[in-house]
């Protein structure tokens, strides 16, 4: 017969929790609370947050490369500003093009004698002769 005693413990939502176990921390992806013994559930979530953040703060960038990231990011904003600006301008171009366009061919198909040379040479009046 083996006997384990383990000191962490985890259960999902609605698992049996061990009496005097406390939760230490939770991890949502996983959505499993981690337990241990009452006084030490404490020590072990200031340990993990300790090393996490040791851990962000050796895997941090440089400042150069902060620098450099920060830049990018600013000039890939201003990039899609420009290019929102530039599909909102076709598109408006585009539209009065064929606004444009629609009234030359109303202008042009419309039937009446404007166009019509015989009906411009015969309906003008002479002006007197100048002296």
């Amino acid at each position: 017969m083996k006997a384990s005693f383990k000191l962490r413990k985890e259960a999902g939502h609605g698992g049996c929790i061990p009496r005097g176990w406390r939760m230490a921390w939770y991890e949502p992806r996983r959505r499993v609370g981690v337990y241990y013994p009452a006084p030490l559930h404490r020590v072990m979530r200031a340990a993990r947050e300790f090393v996490y953040r040791i851990h962000v703060a050796a895997c941090a960038p440089t400042i150069e490369r902060a620098q450099v990231f920060e830049m990018q990011r600013a000039h890939a904003d201003r990039q899609r500003l420009a290019d929102e600006y530039a599909r909102g301008y076709l598109i408006g171009w585009r539209e009065c093009f064929r606004a444009a366009l629609e009234a030359v061919e109303d202008e042009l198909t419309r039937n009446d004698d404007v166009w019509d040379i015989g009906g411009l040479l015969v309906d003008t009046p002479k002006s007197p002769p100048e002296n």
